[in-house]
């Protein structure tokens, strides 16, 4: 089987209403969608993204810049394909642009070869569960009133999250406290509860802000301060009984190690994009688990889910709906929460084509 074409897609999908972080209000989740045909009638899909149509030109470019290396290319033979884009984008280094390019061909490339294999991505790897831990990443904003976020709140719970996030980080420190005091008293002891400041603190205000938090049992406090700052994440894990997770801005597998080696947070969290695909992401986790550090995933549920699921140091899927419009299947969780893995071939999940001209740019 030898791979006849690389076929990129760009998607526009609008948020049902503009939401707000503590970095910026986001309208839309944008796409590439990347598909590698095959002469054996097989193809294989995956996706990169941007926030509010910024940039996704550039990323697009970066996508087809790959197409030379991998016609021709048989999908057993990736590693080949991997070795040699890695020495192609050493020009313009292995992080930023360079990796989220990287990332859709990668990813395309794993979803064939599960495929080809008839398994699962998850199988493919060796699993090591059927269903993973999850909780609920697309509501609680910044924009939400306490009212809203406890009728949100509920609504996942109603729909089977036994797990969810808030945001913080208004610059309101008491603010911040009753909203999550709003949120606990909402959803009772028994539902694990995380909080994320998108990088928006100094190091003094995280320690603050996570000491009053404290008394919520939060699962963890993530990315409190700007992700390069690993000195400042270690002394605040240092001061802090609740657990700090990052990572997620982190480039490559190689970023990873360095929050590891700095004891930079107590949960890891590597982007599918910004490692450059799969292949690196689970070169991450598998640094993290050498380093009894658990991992959660960040966005991309859908191919997220099969990887975490081969992990034996993954401890949460993080369910975002973004992408969910162009998939034909929906994530479906069992009875006491988790992400219920797929036994469909390849990611499990599968663009569809209805959807895809619906949201075509």
């Amino acid at each position: 089987m030898k791979i006849t074409a690389l076929r990129t897609q760009v998607v526009h999908l609008p948020l049902a209403r503009p939401i707000l972080s503590a970095i910026f209000e986001i309208r839309s989740a944008d796409c590439v969608l990347v598909t590698l045909e095959t002469d054996a009638g097989l193809a294989g899909e995956g996706l990169v993204f941007s926030i509010n149509n910024r940039r996704l030109s550039v990323i697009h470019e970066m996508v087809r810049s790959l197409e030379p290396l991998v016609l021709g290319l048989d999908p057993t033979l990736a590693g080949g394909f991997y070795k040699r884009a890695w020495s192609e984008l050493n020009f313009l280094g292995h992080a930023g642009v360079s990796m989220v390019g990287l990332a859709g061909v990668d990813n395309a490339l794993w979803d064939l070869r599960g495929k080809a294999a008839g398994l699962n991505v998850s199988r493919l790897l060796g699993a090591v569960t059927t269903a993973v831990p999850v909780y609920a990443s697309g509501g609680l904003w910044l924009s939400s009133s306490i009212d809203e976020l406890q009728a949100e709140a509920a609504a996942f719970r109603a729909q089977g999250f036994r797990a969810m996030k808030t945001r913080v980080g208004n610059r309101d420190h008491a603010g911040d406290v009753a909203r999550v005091r709003a949120l606990r008293d909402a959803v009772g002891p028994d539902v694990k509860l995380m909080v994320d400041a998108n990088q928006q603190m100094t190091v003094p205000q995280a320690i603050r802000m996570g000491r009053a938090l404290e008394e919520f049992n939060l699962t963890w406090f993530e990315e409190p301060i700007p992700y390069w700052n690993h000195e400042g994440e270690a002394a605040i894990a240092a001061a802090l009984d609740t657990p700090i997770a990052s990572g997620e801005t982190e480039h490559t597998s190689r970023g990873i190690l360095a929050m590891l080696r700095a004891r930079s947070a107590d949960i890891l969290m590597p982007d599918l994009q910004r490692m450059g695909g799969a292949t690196e992401f689970l070169k991450a986790a598998h640094l993290a688990e050498a380093h009894d550090t658990p991992i959660s995933s960040h966005l991309f549920s859908e191919m997220s889910l099969p990887l975490l699921a081969a992990l034996p140091n993954a401890i949460f899927l993080e369910h975002m709906p973004w992408f969910a419009p162009i998939y034909r299947e929906r994530i479906e969780l069992d009875a006491d929460g988790n992400a219920i893995v797929p036994d469909r071939p390849g990611w499990g999940f599968s663009f569809d084509p209805e959807a895809v001209r619906r949201f075509a740019a």
